[in-house]
């Protein structure tokens, strides 16, 4: 390994006995400025954010060298867990035990100025649904792949099982290096039942959910994103129901619903990073305040 190549290992998290599995990079040289959640999405696992099909893809690298801690979490009914709970959690369940997880990591690791999220598709839901609860404080939000309002009928959502539908979760060929496919079979991983019998139901609470939380968000939303409504009109509707915090909504181009895997993996993480930083500041500037 180079010097300056930030190493990717294995953690296990307890969260209130429940063992989570993930993947931790850490500044080489330096004290971490801030950890960064990695929230991977359904039928996916937390090597999602540690893309090795091009130069440049892994978050998990790139944050380190950054400056970041960088911590990519197998949500609730994956991996170190998946045994524990053969049908997963409910969403409000995972974020409860997500909160743990993170509080276990604070007790054990620097965690420099905090906690911030970057999810995708499901685990945009699930780092939504955790700033909306009171647990550990997260800083801001950025979340990919993740809108409120589907583009598609409900009998096409995931089951357990099943993944969906390839145009969906993926969307062009030329938008991904020639070996992410192969690559991507280790990722790939059972959907727990409880999460996808309550899939379709996320319409129905976004509301609720988007009316508790503080922490700035940031949505993107692929060039080729065919899982969600995201025209103009549905982005000032998404917005509006947000009408405590902060929000930003991007939009990546030559990108496809897999963005973390796609040629434009650096681009959105350079961006999201970007935007973390902006959240730190905004965090600094309030605190000096009072």
């Amino acid at each position: 390994m180079n010097d300056d190549t930030p190493e990717v290992r294995e953690i296990t998290l307890n969260a209130d006995g429940i063992p989570l599995s993930a993947l931790l990079a850490e500044p080489r040289h330096t004290p971490s400025r801030a950890v960064v959640v990695a929230v991977h999405g359904g039928g996916m696992r937390a090597g999602y954010f540690d893309g090795r099909a091009a130069p440049g893809q892994s978050l998990l690298e790139l944050g380190a060298r950054l400056g970041w801690t960088v911590l990519a979490v197998d949500r609730p009914g994956y991996g170190g867990s998946a045994r524990r709970l053969p049908e997963g959690q409910t969403l409000g369940e995972q974020a409860l035990t997500l909160h743990a997880g993170l509080a276990d990591f604070a007790n054990r690791y620097d965690t420099g100025a905090g906690f911030l999220m970057i999810a995708h598709s499901f685990g945009g839901k699930l780092a939504l649904t955790a700033a909306a609860q009171q647990g550990v404080e997260l800083i801001g939000l950025d979340i990919s792949g993740c809108g409120h309002r589907y583009a598609v009928e409900t009998a096409q959502l995931p089951t357990t099982g099943a993944h969906g539908n390839w145009r969906l979760n993926w969307g062009v060929l030329r938008l991904y290096p020639p070996n992410a496919f192969r690559l991507s079979g280790p990722l790939v991983a059972r959907v727990p039942a409880l999460e996808a019998r309550e899939a379709h139901t996320w319409p129905q609470r976004f509301p609720e959910i988007a009316a508790s939380i503080r922490a700035p968000v940031r949505f993107t939303f692929a060039e080729h994103e065919l899982w969600w409504r995201h025209s103009d009109e549905e982005i000032v509707a998404l917005t509006g129901l947000l009408s405590s915090s902060r929000v930003v909504v991007d939009r990546l181009p030559n990108a496809g619903h897999n963005i973390s895997l796609g040629w434009a993996a650096r681009s959105y993480h350079l961006r999201a990073l970007a935007f973390l930083e902006e959240c730190l500041l905004e965090r600094q500037v309030a605190l000096s305040r009072h």
